[in-house]
């Protein structure tokens, strides 16, 4: 049995505390399976971006009184959640970002993954496993190593690196019993009075949004609030690496400035941004943006009514709540690969067919931090919205599986054609994925190109 993609909206809709009413101007079209997986990844794409196109449309009716229809094709969603393999720069796919010795290896006892793609957790695990940077050595290696003592170890050095589990090792593990049976928190964590959005064309036009993510979850969240209409700034660091096909693909709509927090100046001038600022989103290891001062009571404190929104890879709670972690190293440690793997009767993990932890919690948390948006014009109050990679997995698990879904067959770039774009950008002609929500009358779209790392000033 699948939970079926209206039900799935609806759940969302009514643990945030949204109007009911606006449920009714929903309209889902497709069916699954939209990607080959034994999971409902197309319902879990449609209902996240469902949801935040409802709450695009229910602030928009709170600032103008004029209610809209939101629709959502499943497969539309589906190929936005994977809109990095469609991204293509003067019409060529971008180079591959994956390190060469990133990747699923077989130890003693089972597998583990590594995540060497940022230069200094490849060199980290290079300096553990004491072999040379290729593929043969690495596994070579790996091959004597027990998974779990090799991930502890890795976890001690801060590095990325997972163990492979099945869902009923990772239940019983105090992680995975620590992970909350919500997929997203929304709570008040300050007083504030009522802050009403004035009348406007866009539904979070005038709304300011800073941007403090890396890679796919915590961008895909600004990218989609720029789809209707915030005014988003991208804060990264000149020191910190980056992926450049991603950030191209979920630049969309954004401003890039760049700010080095361990310099006073910077961190003041980070101050002066957030004072002025609406919504703030972080997706740092949980505690490293907090430790420059920025957390969500010091937020609320400096700026009442400030919505904060964070990203963490196991959660907030638990023995894993400060491990670093990525979509890959979170399906496989929580069961996913493993179950792929037994559903597509093969022997070698399985990954899902999109980085579909990444995209539904960047889409959960766009749509928290428009429902607090929401909550904050009609209550007030300062609000924290909180979301990680497993407890996303833990909703997807929750949706169903698909008896047939290995049926469907993989889209390419040219069974997707009718949802891309074309336009101008910063690193060239820039062709991409549309937002899959689509609302009547405020139509979804980016005003602003994908630009490179630290284009603008950093300033409103």
């Amino acid at each position: 049995m699948t939970v079926a993609p209206d039900a799935a909206v609806a759940a969302l809709w009514r643990d945030a505390a949204m109007p009911e009413a606006a449920l009714a101007g929903l309209a889902l079209t497709g069916a699954e399976p939209a990607l080959p997986s034994s999971f409902a990844v197309g319902t879990a794409a449609q209902a996240s971006i469902a949801a935040a196109g409802l709450a695009a449309a229910a602030l928009h009716r709170l600032r103008t009184g004029t209610a809209q229809r939101v629709a959502v094709d499943m497969r539309h969603a589906a190929t936005e959640f994977r809109s990095e393999r469609h991204l293509r720069v003067d019409g060529a796919p971008p180079p591959d970002h994956h390190d060469g010795i990133a990747g699923l290896y077989p130890t003693s006892d089972g597998w583990v993954r590594l995540h060497t793609n940022f230069p200094h957790h490849r060199d980290g695990v290079l300096r553990l496993l004491g072999c040379a940077p290729v593929r043969v050595a690495v596994a070579a290696a790996l091959r004597s190593r027990p998974a779990e003592a090799f991930e502890e170890e890795a976890a001690r050095a801060g590095l990325c690196v997972a163990a492979l589990r099945g869902f009923d090792a990772w239940d019983a593990h105090p992680q995975g019993r620590a992970i909350a049976a919500r997929p997203l928190l929304i709570e008040r964590i300050g007083a504030a009075p009522p802050e009403k959005l004035p009348p406007a064309e866009r539904p979070l036009a005038g709304v300011r949004v800073l941007d403090l993510t890396r890679v796919i979850a915590g961008p895909v969240c600004g990218r989609t609030l720029a789809a209707h209409g915030a005014e988003v700034l991208l804060i990264t660091a000149p020191h910190l690496p980056a992926v450049p096909p991603l950030v191209i693909d979920t630049g969309r709509g954004k401003r890039s400035a760049q700010l080095d927090l361990r310099r006073a100046a910077d961190a003041d001038a980070l101050r002066a941004l957030a004072r002025r600022a609406d919504v703030f989103v972080q997706g740092y290891r949980p505690g490293a943006i907090a430790a420059h001062g920025f957390g969500p009571a010091e937020l609320a404190a400096l700026r009442p009514g400030i919505v904060h929104v964070s990203l963490s890879a196991y959660g907030e709670v638990g023995p894993w709540r400060g491990r670093r972690g990525f979509d890959s190293l979170v399906q496989t440690a929580s069961g996913f690969n493993d179950a792929e793997a037994r559903a597509a009767g093969q022997a070698a993990p399985r990954p899902l067919p999109a980085q579909a932890l990444d995209h539904a919690s960047g889409q959960l948390m766009a749509f928290g931090a428009m429902a607090a948006l929401h909550r904050r014009a009609v209550e007030g109050g300062s609000w924290r919205v909180a979301v990680s990679l497993a407890a996303t997995g833990r909703w997807l698990r929750g949706l169903g599986r698909l008896a047939h879904g290995f049926h469907r067959a993989d889209p390419g770039q040219a069974d997707v054609a009718d949802l891309l774009e074309t336009g101008e950008s910063g690193f060239g002609r820039l062709t991409g994925v549309r937002h899959a929500a689509q609302l009547s009358g405020t139509p979804a779209y980016w005003a602003r190109p994908a630009v490179p790392l630290g284009t603008h000033r950093a300033e409103w």
